[in-house]
């Protein structure tokens, strides 16, 4: 097979049209060293990649337009026209425009992915306020794609080489979390995490840490009560079956090195978890959806509407995401290869054991 052959088709949706998403694309793919990993498709139009490509200096940014994917070129850009009307784009403003379009490059995009024709998908930031409409009534990409796909759950996991922190809890209020702290989300989200380590992080036998929801994990009840009927006996279910430590007081956890004892940690809500991960991830943090049959990931930040269409944009995060989601495709084929062969299977977990280290538990 050749090289060509090989290489996986990746999409790109363009995110809010009025944010930074599409100069984040021109940015990643204007290196024409990207065509040696993946053949990219950007869903969105010719026409709004040459508004903000006038905005990069230097842009050298080459490219072919298709209207179905048997025409996909593997040795240049492919522009997937989902719109040719011409559209009216103000960088900066939050409007109705900006997200129609971001939601008509995201549907066009994930029934690629579903049907196939694209192997990955990497997507640009969208607001959550102005894509809402009758066919997104979501507080993100990871809800849509949990029910697009139709899977009984998913896993927000943010990914930055060696650190990956998965959520209990998403875009919810703080008022509302400690409602969807439950025994059966805590296992949900530990099994989901743990496949995923397997298949699409090729880590054999990993250990998960997992966060205390209260101060001080709790104080033996006397800062909250969630840790002792809920996520210990959650944490000692899951341990029949995976390598779960934990609960760890959540303010310390990160600050003295703990995490990189493990290959992932599940925190209990979006900012115990996201805040400490962009402070170590260096702005090259990835947003990848775990759980999903499709591979899925975005830069770890929003539409930066204060920068957009000033050339301003730092693509860090994007390329991360890309390069990511290129990973775990390669990835995922390297585990269904292995789990063809039994030998290496066997192998692989002998080896696992061999080299199996005690991590001493913190109840504290």
């Amino acid at each position: 097979m050749s090289n060509e052959m090989q290489k996986p088709v990746i999409g790109f949706t363009c995110g809010d049209l009025n944010g930074i998403g599409i100069e984040l694309i021109i940015k990643t793919l204007m290196d024409q060293r990207i065509l040696d990993f993946c053949t990219p498709i950007v869903f969105a139009s010719n026409k709004s990649l040459n508004f903000y490509r006038k905005a990069i200096p230097d842009s050298n940014f080459n490219c072919t337009n298709i209207n179905n994917f048997t025409r996909i070129n593997p040795k240049q850009v492919n522009i997937f026209n989902v719109w040719e009307e011409e559209v009216v784009i103000t960088p900066g403003e939050l409007n109705n425009t900006g997200g129609q379009y971001a939601l008509k490059s995201l549907e066009e995009a994930t029934k690629a992915l579903k049907e196939g024709h694209i192997h990955g998908l990497v997507t640009a930031p969208i607001h959550k306020k102005n894509i809402q409409s009758e066919s997104f009534q979501y507080s993100g990409h990871t809800p849509y794609l949990k029910a697009y796909f139709g899977v009984n759950d998913v896993v927000m996991l943010m990914v930055a080489e060696n650190m990956r922190v998965g959520l209990v809890t998403e875009h919810v209020t703080v008022e509302e979390v400690a409602k969807h702290i439950t025994k059966e989300n805590i296992i949900s989200k530990l099994q989901i995490i743990h496949q995923s380590l397997q298949k699409d992080f090729g880590i054999d036998k990993p250990k998960i840490a997992v966060l205390a929801l209260n101060p001080h994990a709790g104080d033996e009840g006397l800062i909250g009560k969630e840790e002792i009927e809920i996520i210990k006996p959650a944490i000692k279910e899951a341990k029949n079956k995976m390598l779960i430590f934990g609960p760890y007081p959540a303010d310390a956890f990160f600050a003295r090195g703990t995490h990189e004892k493990f290959d992932a940690v599940l925190a209990m809500y979006h900012d115990q978890g996201l805040i400490p991960f962009k402070s170590l991830a260096f702005g090259e943090g990835v947003n990848y959806t775990a759980g999903l049959p499709a591979v899925r990931t975005s830069p770890d930040h929003g539409t930066a509407f204060d920068i957009a269409g000033k050339g301003k944009a730092d693509h860090a995060s994007f390329l991360a995401a890309t390069f990511e989601c290129i990973d775990i495709i390669n990835r995922r084929m390297g585990y269904a290869d292995r789990n063809r062969n039994p030998l290496r299977k066997i192998s692989a977990r002998m080896l696992a054991n061999a080299i199996d280290e005690r991590i001493e538990e913190n109840e504290g």
